[in-house]
């Protein structure tokens, strides 16, 4: 096998030797062994898929959580001569249709799709007439509710993998506590002997921890660049930060640009593509930039304002340097965004009246046939969760075994002739010929676009949604008409006995108390990271379970003898008392003008914290003069004050 895995290597991919830890995945999946990876970023976890696929019979999917990501990896196979493409939402339905084809005929080798993928109808009939020898899931650390980055369709994985019948699992990530790395290898029944893990620790990054007042940022970052040789990014938390961080550089004589995912697709993809060409040198980015990037000769990156989490800070900096070149990692510290940070956080944990409004609409809107609908928009809004959340609090209620979901579908099917009816028609027989008659009379046409009427056409003529589904997506295919579906509407079969639990809204709501202090923690983790007074990089290594790191690698600011102590660069007061209170009263007297009553403490804390959350957008909140008053302060400082009143 070691022969011809080399051959492999050579010939499709220009290289004579693997990389640590790509061997021993790829041999071990080719002896129908399912896999953990852990290769730090930019170690070539990648190759692991991409060469196990072409020994393998039938289709690899590929999970993955970027578009950007997704791009890179398909313009790198083609131009190696193996076919991958992707699904995704910014191709059109004839790019679409192209793909499925190519599928369905089994030329192309990887496919690439985002986890919501699997919630399209249409995507996942096409997948399931599909033979997959191979599943990957890549930034697998978004399967576990430990980890950072948890994205709750993720835990669905495991049951997509048993309905499709998926023989083989790859799971690929760079960070993995031993808690993570428990939790994502059992979810896939993956064996311990098959976990993959290479050393973290990277002896060419240089790590710097510098305690710099907010007032002085600007200055230290212009200097920092300045001695720089080469590309870098510069990470900050907001998007308005990136615009004004971009701007101050380019005052003082440095190309920067701004990238957030504020900015239109098309600009954001030409700053992607500037920066790989070594056309612009500075990146000013929230995390949305840099998952996507396989840049292997990035000098520098600097953290203008504090990460989210060690597993954020150490997936960052491990983009520069890919090369193996010496490159350097700042951090400008301070205490000031500590409470930017924290908010992220508690803005996403959803109060008890929130979650026991999602129970009791689960509990009125459930059909004769045991059967719940909903839209994540509406319901969102209508419970004042926010859709990430709400996503997390729908996954907890399946885990829960409260609903199970069935499939979800368009609400809305429109649909315009290509070619003129009769002669559509007269390409099939007489029965289908029938059936499709059925569908176009029941589509109300304005102008050149018609809506189907779903409803009228089950009623009148008891046909099954998932052939009249095939059908459009057949005609659609082949050019006879196109075919647009919105409105995404998930259908639950609801368990009485669990919905109907009066202790369940509580259970659900501990557990995101719960997620949520591991997150607290986590920050204050980061923090007694930076302030450490031993080796950063060692310390890194032993928080991902690599304990190969030397105890002092020399490279770091800590073994300089520059170790910090994080401050407040100002004391930012609170408000009076009075004046929060006069604030939140009258924040209270607005929401009862529109209705809303029994305000929880939560949405009092968000109000004068300056977090957005769906009531406040719905109610036009943020008009209000108290709106962010303490946005300064960290959430429980504020929470404290309100208890206290």
């Amino acid at each position: 096998m070691t022969a011809t895995l080399h051959s492999t290597l050579e010939q499709h991919f220009g290289f004579n030797q693997f990389r640590p830890g790509q061997q021993q995945t790829i041999e071990q999946l080719l002896n129908n062994q399912s896999s953990l990876a852990i290769f730090p970023t930019g170690s070539g976890k990648s190759l692991c898929y991409q060469l196990t696929a072409l020994h393998l019979p039938h289709l690899t999917l590929v999970v993955s959580p970027l578009l950007a990501l997704m791009k890179d990896q398909i313009s790198f196979l083609n131009k190696k001569g193996i076919y991958a493409a992707s699904l995704d939402s910014s191709q059109n339905s004839e790019q679409s249709h192209t793909v499925m084809s190519d599928v369905r005929a089994g030329k192309v080798k990887i496919l690439m799709v985002s986890v919501e993928r699997f919630k399209n109808e249409r995507f996942r009939e096409f997948i399931n007439q599909v033979a997959i020898s191979m599943l990957v899931v890549d930034e697998a650390h978004c399967i576990s509710e430990w980890g950072h980055n948890f994205r709750p369709d993720y835990l669905k994985l495991p049951r997509y993998r048993e309905e499709l019948n998926i023989p083989l699992v790859l799971l690929l990530t760079a960070t993995a506590t031993k808690k993570v790395k428990r939790d994502m290898s059992e979810r896939f029944a993956i064996a311990p002997e098959c976990i993959v893990q290479t050393g973290f620790y990277r002896s060419n990054l240089d790590l710097s921890v510098l305690s710099v007042k907010s007032a002085d940022k600007s200055e230290t970052l212009a200097n920092i660049v300045r001695e720089q040789q080469g590309p870098g990014i510069v990470y900050v938390t907001l998007q308005q930060s990136a615009e004004q961080v971009a701007q101050t550089l380019t005052q003082q004589g440095l190309s920067a640009v701004a990238y957030h995912a504020g900015l239109e697709d098309t600009l954001r993809y030409s700053i992607q593509d500037d920066f790989m060409a070594g056309k612009i040198n500075v990146v000013v980015a929230t995390i949305a930039f840099g998952m996507g990037i396989d840049k292997s000769d990035i000098r520098f990156v600097i953290h203008y304002d504090l990460p989210k989490s060690i597993e954020n800070y150490s997936q960052e900096i491990g983009r520069a340097g890919r090369d193996g070149k010496p490159s350097n990692c700042y951090t400008l510290a301070n205490l000031d965004g500590l409470n930017t940070v924290e908010n992220f956080v508690y803005g996403d944990t959803p109060e008890l009246s929130g979650i026991e409004h999602v129970i009791q609409d689960i509990r009125q809107h459930t059909s004769a046939n045991q059967q719940w609908e909903m839209q994540e928009y509406s319901l969102s809004s209508d419970s004042n969760i926010r859709q990430l959340a709400l996503k997390t609090l729908l996954v907890q209620l399946e885990m829960q075994g409260a609903i199970t979901p069935l499939y979800a579908y368009y609400a809305d099917f429109k649909y315009k002739f290509l070619v003129d009816k009769s002669p559509l028609l007269s390409q099939f027989d007489a029965d289908r010929q029938a059936f499709l008659n059925q569908i176009f009379s029941h589509t109300q046409l304005k102008k050149i676009w018609g809506t189907l009427n779903f409803d009228s056409l089950t009623q009148a003529a008891q046909v099954d949604r998932k052939r009249v589904v095939a059908a459009l997506d057949y005609l659609a295919e082949k050019n006879l008409i196109t075919l647009e579906t919105k409105r995404i509407t998930q259908v639950y079969q609801v368990h009485n006995e669990v919905i109907n639990n009066p202790e369940l809204a509580k259970q659900l709501h501990n557990y995101f108390v719960d997620k949520e202090q591991a997150e607290i923690k986590r920050i204050a983790a980061l923090i007694r990271f930076f302030e450490l007074k031993n080796c950063l990089s060692y310390n890194l290594a032993r928080y991902f379970d690599d304990n190969q790191a030397p105890e002092q690698c020399g490279h770091c600011s800590v073994c300089r003898g520059q170790a910090v102590t994080l401050e407040y660069s100002l004391a930012h007061e609170f408000a009076a008392d009075e004046v929060i209170y006069q604030k939140v009263d009258e924040l209270l007297a607005h929401l009862a003008t529109k209705g809303i009553h029994n305000v929880g403490i939560e949405t009092q804390c968000r109000f004068l914290a300056g977090m957005s959350v769906p009531l406040f957008a719905r109610n036009k909140v943020r008009q209000l003069s108290g709106f962010g008053l303490c946005e300064q302060q960290r959430y429980s400082e504020i929470k404290a004050k309100l208890l206290a009143r």
